[in-house]
């Protein structure tokens, strides 16, 4: 029963390396642009809404000091 377990794993992870190898396209350059110019847009949301955060935890922080 485990040797054939093992059987049917080592195929599953064969037919999905097969797979996954040929699943490589080429990408425009007008998508890759696109993706850059989303990853710095995401980038400036997060430092400003870490930003909020940082600024809401050392308020949080004076105020339990007083």
């Amino acid at each position: 029963m485990f040797a054939r377990s093992r059987v049917v794993t080592g195929a599953v992870a064969a037919g999905s390396a097969l797979i996954g190898s040929s699943a490589f396209a080429a990408v425009p350059a007008e998508a890759t642009t696109a993706l850059t110019t989303a990853g710095a847009d995401v980038g400036t949301i997060g430092w400003a809404v870490f930003g909020v955060l940082v600024a809401a935890a050392a308020f949080k922080y004076m105020r339990r000091a007083l």
